[in-house]
């Protein structure tokens, strides 16, 4: 692939968002969203509701605790890569919580970083499926198989996702596994593994449907151009 062709790739991605912004945004915004009430719903739901929601207080003390001495500059990095942004909890007996959900900072890049990926997935999708329309080809075929692969890719996300929870027998666990806490900690412990390899397996997936999608797309545009220019 040369200098030309690569760059056509890139745009690719760029073109698909533009022409679809409002997908994209809106699909963006919902993995986020998702990734942000499903864990506390699913507690809720098995264990018990929760009766206590905050965004953390210190937030505000973050420019100038940036700009004092207290701590080297990848000290600061690290803890605020970790800093809880907020927290959902349900009281239980004895002042220990039954069970409660933070989402860091590092949480919600990574739900970002999952929602640019779906949403890019999605546009370049719509955008691919728009092109063999055009050109009279078996876009329906073709079109429900790439539909499939980000069905099945956006179920996996969010069911292995991982989460950060207390009093569930593990500090992070899957989505989906939330309801499954009263198995043994080894099992949960084994969860909770699984959920942070296959949340990357499954970035990883998308990373490449991307790409391969760009390349059919870009590959139309290419065509097309000669086609005109000829």
């Amino acid at each position: 692939m040369d200098r030309q062709e690569l760059v056509t790739v890139l745009r690719a991605p760029a073109r698909a968002i533009r022409a679809r912004a409002g997908i994209f945004v809106l699909i963006v915004a919902g993995v986020v969203a998702m990734n942000l009430v499903l864990p506390p719903f699913v507690l809720s739901v098995v264990r018990k509701p929760y009766d206590y929601f905050s965004i953390n207080p210190w937030l505000h003390n973050v420019p100038s605790w940036l700009r004092s001495g207290e701590a080297t500059a990848g000290r600061k990095v690290e803890f605020l890569w970790n800093a809880a942004i907020l927290w959902f909890v349900a009281s239980g007996q004895y002042d220990a919580p039954e069970w409660g959900f933070t989402a860091t900072v590092r949480d919600i890049a990574r739900w970002i970083l999952m929602g640019v990926l779906f949403g890019t997935y999605s546009t370049l999708w719509l955008e691919r499926r728009a092109q063999l329309r055009s050109d009279n080809l078996a876009a329906r075929g073709r079109g429900s198989r790439g539909g499939l692969i980000g069905a099945i890719l956006s179920t996996l996300g969010f069911s292995t996702m991982p989460c950060s929870v207390v009093g569930c027998g593990a500090p992070v666990l899957p989505v989906l596994g939330l309801a499954l806490t009263g198995l043994s900690s080894g099992t949960i412990a084994l969860l909770s593994g699984a959920s942070r390899f296959l949340v990357w397996v499954v970035i990883t997936g998308v990373t490449v449907s991307v790409v391969l999608l760009a390349m059919q797309v870009a590959g139309t545009l290419e065509s097309r151009a000669r086609a005109r220019t000829s």
